[in-house]
């Protein structure tokens, strides 16, 4: 007999209220479960457990606030610290949802529920879902699963699912994966009688629900205002800053600063403690620099690739050119025990596990921290972390 149970991560909202519904509707033995991911996050069980008991399917909470820190929460700081700009979604996806979430679809556990119960239950899921706008099939070119964008326009999500394992992908279930817009799930919540029909979309981080990264910051982190100048690209002196993580790049207002033309954030420099401005021409970049990289339609790129490219989970995908950025071993000065060497022709290479981004036309405001993802055919070929 097919296994057809599916564990459903629920955080409460409308999404995957409506993912419960038609899930079950289409034959699944669906296992809502709720992640506990940080301190506050409990009450969002609960608008989730109400939406279980009146579709009739088991509901679970499950606290993994200490892998979120570690994965999602301390990564964000990091990043920060660094003069970058996180995704932490991205990160989330990674290691909760489609990681830590996926191993306990498939093991024993006792878990932590509204409704008491004394011994383990054995999940044994097939399947995971999520609420995400987004889908995957088995692709006969490729010979595997794959993630493609859905058929929801600007909120497809599958920017965000680039890091996902690739192992996983066969096991995951998108019930949304065809609709083209939330008032299509909207109604069919209205319709099914689920009081989240109406709830409001998140649109801040989830662990900053009022949306303050910065005061997050000073009170989770090292992070702490630091005054510093603002300068220009030749290091000319222009204005003082409050401190670096309270500017990102493409940023105009707020900085304090009267000048013959709008100026820009370009950078920082962390080692003087300085906000580089510019002029909007400055923001444009033809080449970035990838890493992190995680390839979900190929294992290894071996040759440049034409591929569309999001730089950012808002804008609009550019043709570019993706060319592994190795080493010459001849022009190494040194070689790490860890570095892997490949001939290729007459040469030997050090894989560094970079990517070269070469776009078309030159793209504005790349933000080091952000993900570069890279499609084919609405296909997620792979993607990284933007360096510079």
């Amino acid at each position: 007999m097919e296994n057809k149970r599916v564990l459903l991560g629920m955080s409460g909202g409308v999404d995957s209220s409506v993912s419960a519904l038609l899930l079950k509707k289409q034959g699944y033995e669906v296992i809502g479960i709720t992640l506990e991911m940080f301190e506050g996050n409990s009450n969002v069980s609960l608008d989730a457990k109400k939406v279980c008991e009146k579709l009739h399917i088991p509901h679970y909470s499950f606290s993994c606030k200490e892998d979120f820190k570690e994965h999602v929460i301390d990564d964000f700081i990091t990043c920060y610290s660094n003069c970058k700009t996180p995704n932490p979604c991205i990160e989330c996806n990674k290691y909760i949802k489609f990681g830590y979430m996926y191993e306990k679809a498939k093991e024993d556990h006792t878990l932590r529920t509204d409704i008491p119960f004394e011994k383990a239950k054995e999940l044994g899921c097939k399947y995971v879902a999520t609420g995400h706008y987004a889908k995957n099939e088995y692709n006969e070119q490729y010979n595997r699963w794959v993630i493609k964008k859905s058929n929801a326009g600007n909120k497809d999500q599958t920017y965000v699912l680039w890091n996902i394992p690739k192992e996983v992908i066969e096991h995951i279930i998108f019930p949304l994966s065809d609709f083209e817009n939330k008032d299509q799930i909207r109604e069919i919540a209205r319709d099914a009688g689920l009081e989240v029909a109406n709830k409001p979309d998140s649109e801040d981080i989830c662990f900053i629900p009022n949306g303050n990264y910065k005061e997050f910051l000073e009170i989770n982190s090292s992070i702490k205002p630091k005054a510093g100048n603002i300068v220009n690209s030749n290091g000319e002196i222009l204005g003082r800053h409050t401190g670096l993580y309270n500017y990102t790049i493409g940023q105009r207002k707020g900085l304090g600063i009267a000048y013959k033309v709008p100026l820009f954030v370009l950078g920082f420099n962390k080692t003087k403690n300085e906000v580089i401005v510019g002029e909007e021409k400055e923001l444009y970049k033809k080449e970035i620099l990838v890493n992190n990289i995680n390839l979900l339609l190929i294992d290894n790129l071996d040759s440049p690739i034409v591929v569309d490219v999001k730089t950012r989970y808002s804008t609009k995908s550019a043709k570019a050119t993706i060319i592994m950025d190795n080493k010459d071993l001849k022009e190494a000065e040194d070689v790490q025990v860890n570095e892997e060497i490949y001939e290729k022709g007459n040469n030997k290479y050090i894989r560094n596990g970079n990517i070269k981004v070469v776009f078309e036309e030159p793209q504005r405001a790349i933000t080091p921290g952000q993900s570069a993802v890279f499609y084919i055919n609405d296909m997620i070929l792979g993607g990284g972390k933007i360096v510079k």
